[in-house]
């Protein structure tokens, strides 16, 4: 197991206030924080399937929740004994997050930042979990979000990258956003290397009830171990 990371004080029950950092980009961070500021609720308040199957044949260790939004996913990884710091650029999703921890009675470090802003020890989490990220590219070729989260993961670490199938690409572009211009797992699997194993690429059903995301059926589950 890696040391949990360096930082400021962690945020946790008695401190529920997102960690002030460098700051995540301010427009991005305003959009998100409209979105969760118009919904009581945004998602379903369940932790991810594929987090959920993927991760219990892991001993807890630290680990990194990627776009943690509501907090659903960092709290169940601390109520399993995970050292979780959890970073998002919606400090109205992270305040909510926080409250979730206070009623569940774990600690979670909150990190108000994107993946790139966030001040994170070069491979220092034994799982590196980004599930539905909304990592966008600066530009044609920009491979900075993807191997952000490679270079997180410890060598012996999980990197669990999880987004929707079958994404209607024509629907999405005329609500003005187009998914290639995002980090999918498939583009994380196209960096992988001889330094790492891939346990698990494919294709796989998904079944949720409420929330924001509940007319996907199909999600792209990408698990990989960094072996050096």
């Amino acid at each position: 197991m890696t040391p949990a990371p360096p930082g400021r004080d962690a945020v946790g029950v008695s401190h529920p206030s997102p960690e002030p950092l460098s700051g995540p980009d301010p427009a991005a961070a305003a959009e998100w924080d409209a979105r969760y500021a118009g919904a009581e609720r945004v998602w379903s308040g369940d932790p991810n399937g594929a987090l959920v199957a993927e991760v219990a044949d892991l001993a807890p260790g630290t680990a990194l929740d990627v776009g943690c939004g509501e907090g659903a996913d960092a709290v169940w990884l601390a109520a399993r004994g995970w050292r979780v710091s959890a970073l998002d650029v919606s400090r109205v999703a992270l305040d909510r997050a926080a409250g979730h921890a206070r009623g569940a009675g774990v600690d979670v470090r909150w990190l108000h930042a994107g993946l790139l802003d966030a001040d994170l020890p070069p491979a220092g989490f034994d799982l590196v979990a980004a599930l539905y990220p909304a990592l966008r590219r600066v530009g044609p070729g920009d491979e900075a979000g993807e191997r952000a989260l490679l270079a997180a993961t410890a060598v012996g670490g999980t990197l669990l990258v999880v987004h929707h199938a079958d994404v209607d690409t024509h629907h999405a572009r005329s609500a003005g956003f187009d998914p290639a211009d995002y980090v999918s797992p498939d583009d994380v699997a196209r960096l992988l290397d001889d330094d790492w194993d891939v346990q698990v690429h494919e294709r796989r059903p998904r079944h949720v009830a409420s929330g924001a995301g509940a007319h996907h059926t199909a999600d792209v589950v990408l698990r990989a171990r960094r072996l050096r």
